[in-house]
């Protein structure tokens, strides 16, 4: 089942995020970060491929990037706001 967080509101994502080791979820992302690093490093490594070549392949891996840095600092806000009124 795919839950996106964007679509809860903050009351149902505490309660998914707690259920969720944080540190595991981001050593997966950071797996998959380690894996687009590999690729971005083929790409750029490959001497067939011209500038524009090279740049078309590059967007959706730092696109990719850039999205899963964000969900983790997303993960991590919701993380720390539940922490906060658990607090009070």
């Amino acid at each position: 089942m795919r839950i996106s967080l964007k679509s809860l509101d903050l009351k149902q994502s505490r309660i998914i995020l707690n259920s969720m080791n944080i540190e595991n979820i981001e050593y997966k992302i950071g797996e998959i970060v380690k894996d687009l690093e590999v690729e971005v490093m083929q790409v750029l490594g490959d001497e067939s491929l011209d500038r524009k070549q090279t740049n078309l392949r590059m967007k959706p891996l730092t696109s990719t990037k850039q999205i899963l840095q964000n969900a983790i600092d997303s993960i991590k806000m919701v993380d720390k706001v539940s922490k906060e009124e658990s607090l009070t």
